[in-house]
């Protein structure tokens, strides 16, 4: 390998785009096909480090190069480790995406287009989905940052892989300040996991039941209660503190989850604080709001 092929300034830009069927790979490649990445669909695994080579030599916009892979490919192989592997010795830096979804939303995703999941064969569609599930069991495990695509729709999911993959440094550490509702569930790709339920909950405020933590009444009524801006700052500090570390182990993404009961208002204006905070630190950080609109 030349050294110009082994420095930072000449290095391609590589996503590798894997996950379960029906969990949003398709959206996830037309959103990088938004931010510039030329896209390939369905490469077998076996011609990912002759892809990444191809784009090198290309220069250009295929510099920014997107492999998505796909279980229903004769030739896909289990050993994506192995693959990415293979392109860092390389001298290549692929980030690998992992989209997923409960099997209960997978279901209803296959049922709602009337076509049978690819592994399924001549069992039940649970079937197929379990099936690929304990495929991909090693490529989730080792994956960049994983999408939980569940509770998202096309729009949301356009939004969180722009917000991901736009124009700012790569190899900088990207924050997910992420608020949820408790009574949905637990967020599976969460780094941290925070509650806000501490706080007193503005539903219970006649005035501030049907407004959201995004507005200015709801905001100042929780960043107002006792203790909320230490809880801020406290974690403030400690992500800040952490962040050169995982940039250091090469880690790109962190999610930091925020619950509340309900995911609308305490959890929703605690983020927005959080990242504002964070990003007053110099740190890439955005908010999402995976329940708000919910109730």
């Amino acid at each position: 390998m030349t050294e110009a092929m082994e420095s930072d300034e000449a290095g391609t830009d590589l996503v590798v785009v894997t996950g379960l069927s029906g969990g949003g790979r398709s959206t996830v490649a037309r959103a990088l096909e938004n931010v510039g990445f030329y896209v390939v669909d369905n490469l077998p695994q076996a011609l990912m480090l002759e892809m990444a080579e191809l784009a090198f030599a290309a220069g250009g916009a295929a510099r920014r190069t997107a492999m998505v892979l796909d279980v229903r490919s004769r030739a896909f192989s289990t050993d994506l480790t192995g693959a990415v592997r293979a392109l860092k010795e390389r001298g290549f830096a692929p980030r690998v995406v992992f989209v997923d979804a409960d099997d209960e939303v997978l279901i209803r995703r296959f049922e709602s287009v009337r076509r049978s999941h690819p592994l399924q064969g001549d069992g039940r569609l649970a079937d197929g989905i379990a099936a690929e599930r304990k495929l991909l069991e090693e490529a989730r495990e080792q994956s960049d940052v994983i999408i939980d695509t569940s509770h998202l729709n096309v729009n949301q999911l356009r939004r969180r892989v722009e917000e991901l993959f736009g124009g700012e440094d790569s190899r900088k550490l990207r924050i997910t300040v992420l608020s949820f509702g408790f009574k949905y569930g637990l967020p599976p790709d969460a780094d941290y996991v925070l509650d806000a339920r501490f706080l007193p909950n503005p539903f219970w405020v006649p005035e501030l039941r049907e407004h959201t933590g995004l507005e200015e009444g709801v905001s100042s009524y929780v960043l107002g209660q006792d203790g909320a801006t230490d809880f801020v700052g406290t974690y403030a500090g400690l992500i800040a503190s952490t962040a050169p570390g995982f940039e250091r182990e090469g880690k790109r993404y962190l999610t930091v989850a925020i619950g509340c009961t309900g995911g609308k208002h305490r959890s929703v204006a605690i983020s927005e604080e959080l990242t504002a905070r964070l990003s007053a630190m110099r740190l890439s950080a955005h908010a999402s709001h995976r329940d708000l609109g919910r109730e």
